[in-house]
């Protein structure tokens, strides 16, 4: 074997001598691994503080203008003559349950791309969201529930997590599992979409539109009462997926090797599954279904970092609020007529699916 040979495989000289200019690769470098990690580090934090600067918009701007001391001296609990009710009770729930959920999708989502090796198997796009949706539309047009009541969002998150376990069922397992769980989530979410036009064509016309409202994805009608719900099902299924996503990783690598490096990949493929729909559910209890948030969370995140072994549910999550928060602020000034969130996102959204379609067409073809 040639010295050139030898040079381009191990990145040695015949002689042993330390590796010449070029002949690491960058990616497996020392120098590469600390370019990755500060490149994940910088981008992670550069999220945290947009989301952190839209929050804090969120609460100054609106019909009224307020300026931030007066929104921290609400946020601190201080009385402000005319800010206290329009913050304190209008716009801190809202950038707060817009914040969670945002995060909440976002992490629900990336899980879902990742552990199904598939950009498309998003919680809304295979919908495993269906079933909260089609029972609260049932709630409110049938059984007269207020969209933002305690009830709907219970029946919500219990019928959630009924439908993620009817389509995880049905999948089997086995190393075909989830191409089969895209199919027979797509499926089910057919057969919900249908259930939920029959109920708005039959329905009282009145309640019609609290349903359409609540089905666009909507931040208008959140309370406080929602936020503590959200918030502890954030901190706990957020925890737990932080613990369980470590097993993420392997499962990208498929399903012998994972097994290989000793992942239980049955007991974590369950574990993931439970705590991602806990998350869709409960943030879509809260807000509705809003169109591609984890659809967009996990790739838009992947791209800004780039090459890395480190999990992206953080930052996965920082975009989804980044998504949410912005794309409210944008359905309340930037457009001639109010809109509610979801139908911003799915503007921005829909695009993104083609292309994604289209690119994968593609590559089959050229395989």
């Amino acid at each position: 074997m040639s010295a050139r040979n030898t040079t381009d495989m191990t990145g040695m000289t015949d002689a042993g001598s330390a590796p010449s200019i070029g002949a690491l690769r960058p990616g497996f470098s020392l120098a590469g691994r600390r370019h990755r990690t500060l490149r994940f580090a910088a981008v992670t934090v550069a999220l945290a503080l947009v989301a952190a600067a839209l929050w804090v918009t969120m609460m100054m701007v609106g019909e009224t203008w307020y300026p931030p001391e007066e929104v921290i001296g609400v946020v601190l609990g201080d009385f402000v003559p005319g800010a206290s009710f329009d913050v304190g009770e209008v716009r801190l729930p809202r950038a707060i349950i817009g914040l969670l959920a945002g995060m909440a999708f976002g992490m629900a989502g990336t899980t879902s791309q990742t552990m199904l090796r598939n950009q498309l198997a998003s919680p809304d796009i295979i919908g495993i969201t269906s079933g909260a949706s089609a029972s609260a539309v049932f709630a409110i047009t049938v059984l007269g529930w207020s969209p933002a009541g305690t009830g709907v969002n219970v029946l919500a998150v219990t019928c959630g997590l009924a439908t993620a376990l009817i389509i995880f069922l049905l999948s089997g397992s086995g190393r075909s599992q989830g191409g089969r769980l895209i199919l027979i989530g797509i499926g089910v979410a057919a057969m919900f979409t249908s259930f939920i036009s029959y109920l708005q064509l039959q329905g009282n016309v009145y309640k019609a539109i609290d349903a359409m409202r609540w089905l666009s994805g909507s931040l208008d009608s959140v309370t406080w009462n929602q936020v503590p719900v959200l918030g502890a099902a954030m901190a706990v299924c957020g925890a737990l997926l932080l613990v369980v996503g470590r097993d993420l990783g392997p499962l990208t690598l498929g399903e012998e090797t994972a097994t290989g490096l000793g992942v239980p990949v049955d007991r974590a493929r369950l574990a993931l599954v439970i705590t991602m729909v806990a998350l869709s559910a409960f943030a879509t209890a809260a807000t509705g279904p809003i169109a591609f948030v984890s659809f967009l969370a996990g790739p838009m995140a992947a791209r800004l970092i780039g090459q890395t072994d480190r999990s992206l549910l953080v930052p996965a999550a920082l975009m989804g609020a980044v998504i949410v928060l912005g794309c409210d602020l944008v359905a309340q000034l930037l457009l001639p007529n109010a809109l509610t969130v979801g139908v911003v996102t799915g503007l921005m959204g829909a695009p993104y699916l083609i292309g994604q379609l289209i690119r994968i067409n593609r590559q089959g073809a050229s395989a």
